[in-house]
């Protein structure tokens, strides 16, 4: 998979060696408040880390997932998967370990990935979601250039409970 690299940030290929800074996000449940997943078990951290290093030998994939790194080392993970090669649309997403919120690295990385999908991918429609409650999130994705389209109702179930999600997306 093809490193991507911004003025503070190398988004690289998950390594074996990344379980433990894996693990230390994922595990967070802070982290995980507003995700789907999580927080994650040592061996759900594991099994993660197992997929991503599988998936980056894949010729082309439909969805590829980089290692966010700070000087060597693993902060969180960001993400673009096609969903529509036909209809050129695809879907992002972002974590990061909380003791790197709020510096901007959110931003750094999914901008950059969202310039791999738009230029690399030639998709002409990004998505993204996140919680209404996440408002870091909201302003990641407003900073980058995404705008909010719309409230998708009891989209996601997250720990046995039906939430909401905002929809963002960057077209064009």
């Amino acid at each position: 998979m093809l490193e991507l690299v911004t003025e503070r940030l190398l988004l690289r290929d998950f390594t074996p060696d990344d379980i433990e800074a894996v693990h230390a996000y994922a595990g967070d449940s802070e982290v995980c408040r507003y995700t789907d997943w999580g927080p994650n078990t040592a061996a759900q951290s594991q099994a993660f880390v197992d997929e991503m290093c599988a998936a980056s030998t894949a010729e082309q994939p439909d969805s590829m997932t980089w290692a966010v790194t700070v000087a060597g080392n693993v902060v969180g993970a960001c993400s673009v998967t096609v969903t529509s090669r036909e209809h050129r649309r695809g879907v992002m997403g972002y974590v990061l370990a909380r003791a790197h919120w709020g510096k901007g690295y959110a931003t750094e990385a999914a901008a950059a990935v969202l310039r791999f999908a738009r230029g690399d991918l030639a998709l002409e429609r990004v998505e993204a979601t996140c919680r209404p409650g996440n408002v870091d999130s909201q302003r990641v994705l407003h900073k980058i250039g995404m705008q909010r389209e719309g409230l998708l109702r009891s989209h996601v179930l997250i720990r046995g409970r039906r939430e909401d999600s905002l929809l963002f997306a960057a077209v064009g």
